[in-house]
Protein backbone atom coordinates (compact mmCIF):
# COMPACT_ATOMS: atom_id res chain seq x y z
CA UNK A 1 0.00 0.00 0.00
CA UNK A 2 1.54 3.45 -0.92
CA UNK A 3 1.41 5.91 2.12
CA UNK A 4 -0.85 8.54 2.04
CA UNK A 5 2.38 11.09 2.39
CA UNK A 6 4.21 9.65 -0.80
CA UNK A 7 0.85 9.52 -2.36
CA UNK A 8 0.75 13.27 -1.62
CA UNK A 9 4.12 13.54 -2.93
CA UNK A 10 3.72 11.08 -6.04
CA UNK A 11 0.58 13.81 -7.21
CA UNK A 12 3.03 16.61 -7.12
CA UNK A 13 5.00 14.91 -9.82
CA UNK A 14 1.87 13.57 -11.58
CA UNK A 15 2.49 9.79 -11.51
CA UNK A 16 -0.25 7.97 -12.08
CA UNK A 17 -1.17 5.25 -9.20
CA UNK A 18 -2.48 3.19 -11.54
CA UNK A 19 1.38 3.08 -12.86
CA UNK A 20 2.63 2.90 -9.29
CA UNK A 21 6.18 1.51 -9.21
CA UNK A 22 7.23 1.02 -5.96
CA UNK A 23 10.74 0.66 -6.21
CA UNK A 24 10.96 3.98 -8.52
CA UNK A 25 8.74 5.95 -5.94
CA UNK A 26 10.63 5.23 -2.78
CA UNK A 27 14.60 5.54 -4.57
CA UNK A 28 13.80 8.55 -7.14
CA UNK A 29 10.19 10.39 -6.77
CA UNK A 30 10.08 10.52 -3.02
CA UNK A 31 13.72 11.96 -2.51
CA UNK A 32 13.06 14.59 -5.15
CA UNK A 33 9.23 15.17 -4.18
CA UNK A 34 10.88 16.29 -0.55
CA UNK A 35 13.44 18.23 -1.38
CA UNK A 36 10.89 20.12 -3.39
CA UNK A 37 8.67 20.87 -1.02
CA UNK A 38 11.31 21.60 1.33
CA UNK A 39 11.88 24.33 -1.15
CA UNK A 40 8.46 25.50 -1.43
CA UNK A 41 8.00 26.01 2.25
CA UNK A 42 11.51 26.85 2.93
CA UNK A 43 11.66 24.22 5.66
CA UNK A 44 15.79 23.80 7.00
CA UNK A 45 16.66 20.56 7.70
CA UNK A 46 19.19 21.96 10.56
CA UNK A 47 19.22 20.87 13.82
CA UNK A 48 20.36 22.32 17.05
CA UNK A 49 23.03 19.50 18.14
CA UNK A 50 23.99 20.38 21.67
CA UNK A 51 26.78 17.69 22.37
CA UNK A 52 28.65 19.51 19.28
CA UNK A 53 27.95 23.00 21.03
CA UNK A 54 29.07 21.67 24.05
CA UNK A 55 32.24 19.34 23.76
CA UNK A 56 33.71 21.09 20.05
CA UNK A 57 32.13 24.47 19.19
CA UNK A 58 32.44 26.08 23.19
CA UNK A 59 36.03 24.45 23.43
CA UNK A 60 36.53 25.95 19.50
CA UNK A 61 35.53 29.58 20.83
CA UNK A 62 37.56 29.47 24.18
CA UNK A 63 40.31 28.44 22.27
CA UNK A 64 40.64 31.60 20.75
CA UNK A 65 41.17 33.43 23.65
CA UNK A 66 44.11 31.50 23.96
CA UNK A 67 47.64 32.03 22.27
CA UNK A 68 48.06 28.21 22.10
CA UNK A 69 45.25 27.29 20.49
CA UNK A 70 46.25 24.02 19.59
CA UNK A 71 46.48 22.95 23.74
CA UNK A 72 42.62 22.90 23.63
CA UNK A 73 42.31 21.46 19.94
CA UNK A 74 44.35 18.71 21.82
CA UNK A 75 42.65 17.62 24.60
CA UNK A 76 38.83 18.50 22.73
CA UNK A 77 39.40 16.92 19.82
CA UNK A 78 40.95 13.05 19.21
CA UNK A 79 42.79 14.29 16.06
CA UNK A 80 43.23 17.93 14.94
CA UNK A 81 45.60 20.64 13.74
CA UNK A 82 45.77 24.09 14.24
CA UNK A 83 46.56 26.08 10.77
CA UNK A 84 47.56 29.58 12.04
CA UNK A 85 46.28 32.28 14.60
CA UNK A 86 46.12 35.77 13.26
CA UNK A 87 46.22 38.78 16.25
CA UNK A 88 45.50 42.06 15.20
CA UNK A 89 45.10 45.24 16.22
CA UNK A 90 41.00 46.19 16.42
CA UNK A 91 41.35 49.76 15.13
CA UNK A 92 38.05 51.02 17.41
CA UNK A 93 40.35 50.48 20.63
CA UNK A 94 43.93 51.69 20.94
CA UNK A 95 46.35 48.49 21.81
CA UNK A 96 43.13 46.07 21.90
CA UNK A 97 44.06 42.91 20.21
CA UNK A 98 40.93 40.33 17.74
CA UNK A 99 42.14 37.05 17.08
CA UNK A 100 40.77 34.22 14.93
CA UNK A 101 42.31 31.09 13.80
CA UNK A 102 41.69 28.32 11.38
CA UNK A 103 42.37 24.56 11.81
CA UNK A 104 41.05 20.93 10.92
CA UNK A 105 39.91 17.85 12.85
CA UNK A 106 40.13 15.10 10.75
CA UNK A 107 38.30 12.63 13.29
CA UNK A 108 35.40 15.32 12.39
CA UNK A 109 35.60 15.90 8.69
CA UNK A 110 35.60 19.46 10.03
CA UNK A 111 37.35 22.66 8.92
CA UNK A 112 37.15 24.91 11.73
CA UNK A 113 37.32 28.88 12.03
CA UNK A 114 37.03 30.58 15.24
CA UNK A 115 37.42 34.73 16.37
CA UNK A 116 37.89 36.21 19.18
CA UNK A 117 36.88 39.89 19.92
CA UNK A 118 38.49 42.72 21.86
CA UNK A 119 39.63 42.55 25.03
CA UNK A 120 37.64 45.88 25.55
CA UNK A 121 34.59 44.97 23.98
CA UNK A 122 33.00 45.17 27.50
CA UNK A 123 33.76 48.57 28.56
CA UNK A 124 32.55 49.69 25.18
CA UNK A 125 29.30 48.63 26.25
CA UNK A 126 29.25 49.99 29.17
CA UNK A 127 29.90 53.31 28.20
CA UNK A 128 27.06 53.18 25.42
CA UNK A 129 28.12 51.33 22.94
CA UNK A 130 28.27 54.87 20.56
CA UNK A 131 31.60 53.59 18.82
CA UNK A 132 29.85 50.57 18.12
CA UNK A 133 26.86 50.40 16.47
CA UNK A 134 26.68 54.10 15.45
CA UNK A 135 27.88 53.35 12.10
CA UNK A 136 26.72 50.24 9.76
CA UNK A 137 28.20 49.32 6.85
CA UNK A 138 26.72 46.66 3.58
CA UNK A 139 27.30 43.46 4.35
CA UNK A 140 28.63 40.65 2.07
CA UNK A 141 24.85 38.98 1.75
CA UNK A 142 23.46 42.50 2.09
CA UNK A 143 21.71 44.87 4.85
CA UNK A 144 23.63 46.64 7.14
CA UNK A 145 25.91 45.20 9.98
CA UNK A 146 27.99 46.96 12.47
CA UNK A 147 30.90 48.81 11.18
CA UNK A 148 33.20 47.65 13.69
CA UNK A 149 32.06 44.18 13.69
CA UNK A 150 32.69 43.96 9.85
CA UNK A 151 36.28 45.78 10.35
CA UNK A 152 37.29 43.39 13.11
CA UNK A 153 36.36 40.34 11.04
CA UNK A 154 38.09 41.81 7.38
CA UNK A 155 41.22 42.47 9.22
CA UNK A 156 41.57 38.82 10.29
CA UNK A 157 40.23 37.60 7.27
CA UNK A 158 42.40 39.48 5.08
CA UNK A 159 45.89 38.97 6.97
CA UNK A 160 45.44 35.19 5.86
CA UNK A 161 42.62 33.63 7.41
CA UNK A 162 41.24 33.66 4.06
CA UNK A 163 43.97 31.91 2.25
CA UNK A 164 44.31 29.10 5.02
CA UNK A 165 40.91 28.62 4.80
CA UNK A 166 40.98 28.09 1.15
CA UNK A 167 44.34 25.98 1.69
CA UNK A 168 42.27 23.75 4.05
CA UNK A 169 38.81 23.86 1.68
CA UNK A 170 41.10 22.51 -1.21
CA UNK A 171 42.69 20.26 1.02
CA UNK A 172 39.74 18.33 2.75
CA UNK A 173 36.92 19.60 0.07
CA UNK A 174 34.39 17.00 1.45
CA UNK A 175 34.84 18.37 4.99
CA UNK A 176 32.00 20.59 7.20
CA UNK A 177 32.89 24.23 7.81
CA UNK A 178 32.25 24.86 11.57
CA UNK A 179 32.07 28.32 12.24
CA UNK A 180 32.60 29.47 15.76
CA UNK A 181 32.96 32.75 18.53
CA UNK A 182 31.78 33.80 21.55
CA UNK A 183 31.16 37.30 22.50
CA UNK A 184 32.09 39.81 19.75
CA UNK A 185 34.01 36.70 18.50
CA UNK A 186 29.85 35.30 17.92
CA UNK A 187 29.44 38.56 15.46
CA UNK A 188 32.59 38.24 13.92
CA UNK A 189 31.60 34.51 12.99
CA UNK A 190 28.25 35.37 11.70
CA UNK A 191 29.55 37.57 9.39
CA UNK A 192 32.37 34.95 8.48
CA UNK A 193 29.81 32.01 7.70
CA UNK A 194 27.79 34.43 5.07
CA UNK A 195 30.73 35.89 3.82
CA UNK A 196 31.72 32.29 2.88
CA UNK A 197 28.36 31.13 1.31
CA UNK A 198 27.77 34.68 -0.06
CA UNK A 199 31.36 34.53 -2.00
CA UNK A 200 30.58 30.83 -2.99
CA UNK A 201 33.32 29.77 -1.16
CA UNK A 202 31.44 26.91 0.22
CA UNK A 203 27.83 25.71 -0.15
CA UNK A 204 25.68 27.07 2.42
CA UNK A 205 24.79 23.31 3.05
CA UNK A 206 28.12 22.57 4.57
CA UNK A 207 28.25 25.45 6.35
CA UNK A 208 27.52 25.61 10.86
CA UNK A 209 27.52 28.57 12.98
CA UNK A 210 27.49 28.49 16.03
CA UNK A 211 27.86 31.57 18.18
CA UNK A 212 27.90 31.95 22.34
CA UNK A 213 26.57 35.67 23.91
CA UNK A 214 26.28 36.76 20.12
CA UNK A 215 25.10 40.85 20.41
CA UNK A 216 22.48 42.18 17.80
CA UNK A 217 25.37 42.23 14.66
CA UNK A 218 23.53 43.56 12.22
CA UNK A 219 19.91 45.39 10.92
CA UNK A 220 16.84 43.89 9.77
CA UNK A 221 17.76 43.61 6.03
CA UNK A 222 20.87 41.63 7.24
CA UNK A 223 19.06 39.35 9.86
CA UNK A 224 17.12 38.40 7.01
CA UNK A 225 19.19 37.87 4.32
CA UNK A 226 20.99 35.77 6.73
CA UNK A 227 18.08 33.88 7.76
CA UNK A 228 17.65 32.95 3.58
CA UNK A 229 21.18 31.91 3.24
CA UNK A 230 19.29 28.31 5.20
CA UNK A 231 23.02 27.28 6.43
CA UNK A 232 23.14 23.70 7.61
CA UNK A 233 22.98 25.19 11.38
CA UNK A 234 22.67 28.79 12.57
CA UNK A 235 22.75 28.41 16.12
CA UNK A 236 23.22 31.56 18.61
CA UNK A 237 23.02 29.99 21.95
CA UNK A 238 22.59 32.14 25.01
CA UNK A 239 22.65 31.90 28.69
CA UNK A 240 20.05 32.97 30.72
CA UNK A 241 20.26 37.06 31.70
CA UNK A 242 23.79 37.24 29.35
CA UNK A 243 23.65 41.11 29.16
CA UNK A 244 25.07 41.37 25.67
CA UNK A 245 22.40 39.71 23.21
CA UNK A 246 20.74 42.79 23.92
CA UNK A 247 22.91 45.05 22.90
CA UNK A 248 22.47 47.25 20.89
CA UNK A 249 18.80 47.87 21.87
CA UNK A 250 15.99 46.01 19.94
CA UNK A 251 15.56 48.44 17.11
CA UNK A 252 18.22 50.65 17.60
CA UNK A 253 19.49 51.95 14.44
CA UNK A 254 17.26 49.10 13.36
CA UNK A 255 19.25 46.67 14.66
CA UNK A 256 18.02 42.55 15.14
CA UNK A 257 19.16 39.28 15.55
CA UNK A 258 19.23 37.16 12.95
CA UNK A 259 18.02 32.95 13.91
CA UNK A 260 17.83 31.03 15.82
CA UNK A 261 18.09 31.25 18.98
CA UNK A 262 18.86 28.43 21.27
CA UNK A 263 17.80 29.58 25.12
CA UNK A 264 19.33 28.43 28.36
CA UNK A 265 17.16 29.73 31.71
CA UNK A 266 19.41 27.72 33.80
CA UNK A 267 23.36 27.18 34.95
CA UNK A 268 23.47 24.99 31.63
CA UNK A 269 25.44 22.40 33.14
CA UNK A 270 24.82 18.84 31.37
CA UNK A 271 20.61 17.68 31.25
CA UNK A 272 19.91 21.21 31.55
CA UNK A 273 16.70 21.86 29.19
CA UNK A 274 16.74 24.45 26.68
CA UNK A 275 14.07 26.58 24.58
CA UNK A 276 14.66 26.34 20.62
CA UNK A 277 13.12 29.64 20.04
CA UNK A 278 10.60 29.91 17.19
CA UNK A 279 11.72 33.63 16.11
CA UNK A 280 14.33 35.77 15.83
CA UNK A 281 13.58 37.85 18.55
CA UNK A 282 11.20 36.34 21.56
CA UNK A 283 9.86 37.34 24.61
CA UNK A 284 9.77 33.49 25.47
CA UNK A 285 13.29 33.42 25.26
CA UNK A 286 16.24 36.05 26.28
CA UNK A 287 14.34 38.46 25.58
CA UNK A 288 12.08 37.61 28.20
CA UNK A 289 14.85 38.19 30.79
CA UNK A 290 15.22 41.80 30.18
CA UNK A 291 15.56 42.50 33.86
CA UNK A 292 18.40 42.10 36.25
CA UNK A 293 20.82 41.51 32.98
CA UNK A 294 24.35 39.68 34.18
CA UNK A 295 27.56 40.26 32.84
CA UNK A 296 28.76 36.52 34.94
CA UNK A 297 25.99 34.84 32.23
CA UNK A 298 27.97 36.34 29.38
CA UNK A 299 31.10 35.10 30.74
CA UNK A 300 29.79 31.89 31.94
CA UNK A 301 28.63 29.35 28.89
CA UNK A 302 28.15 25.38 29.79
CA UNK A 303 29.20 25.91 33.10
CA UNK A 304 32.55 27.52 31.69
CA UNK A 305 34.37 30.37 31.88
CA UNK A 306 34.98 30.50 28.44
CA UNK A 307 37.84 32.96 27.90
CA UNK A 308 39.67 31.07 31.22
CA UNK A 309 38.49 27.71 29.77
CA UNK A 310 40.64 28.37 26.32
CA UNK A 311 43.63 29.92 28.17
CA UNK A 312 43.82 26.77 30.24
CA UNK A 313 43.86 24.59 27.39
CA UNK A 314 39.69 23.41 27.37
CA UNK A 315 40.79 21.12 30.75
CA UNK A 316 38.54 21.75 33.98
CA UNK A 317 35.66 23.03 35.43
CA UNK A 318 35.10 26.72 36.12
CA UNK A 319 33.16 28.59 38.50
CA UNK A 320 29.37 29.09 37.21
CA UNK A 321 29.53 32.76 38.95
CA UNK A 322 32.27 35.38 40.15
CA UNK A 323 33.00 35.19 43.72
CA UNK A 324 33.32 38.98 44.99
CA UNK A 325 33.41 40.31 42.08
CA UNK A 326 30.60 43.28 41.51
CA UNK A 327 28.90 43.55 38.40
CA UNK A 328 29.72 46.87 37.82
CA UNK A 329 33.40 45.99 38.27
CA UNK A 330 33.41 42.98 36.25
CA UNK A 331 31.92 45.76 33.09
CA UNK A 332 35.01 47.94 33.64
CA UNK A 333 37.87 44.19 33.40
CA UNK A 334 38.91 43.27 29.96
CA UNK A 335 35.94 39.88 29.86
CA UNK A 336 39.31 37.30 28.97
CA UNK A 337 41.01 38.45 32.20
CA UNK A 338 38.48 38.32 35.03
CA UNK A 339 39.34 35.69 37.53
CA UNK A 340 36.72 33.16 38.61
CA UNK A 341 37.11 30.83 41.46
CA UNK A 342 36.46 26.97 40.89
CA UNK A 343 33.78 25.31 42.71
CA UNK A 344 35.07 23.00 45.66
Amino acid sequence: MVPRTAVLLLTIFGLALADYDESLARNKMLPMAAVLLLTIFGFSLATYDESLARNKMLPMAGAAYSDNPSACLANAFSNAQLKRQITLSCDIFKGDKCSGFTAVSQGDQAIIISFRGSQGFLQILSEGGESVFGKKVTSPIGGGVSEYFYNAFDQIWNAGMKNDFITLKNQYPGYKIWVTGHSLGGSMASICASLIVATNLAPASNVYLYTFGQPRTGDTDFASKHDALNLAATNRVTHSHDIVPHVPPENFEDYYHHKSELFYDNDMTIGRPYVDCESDESGKCSDGNLLDLSINDHLHYFDKDVSGYGEDGCIGNFAKYFNNISQEKALRIPHDKVESKPIH
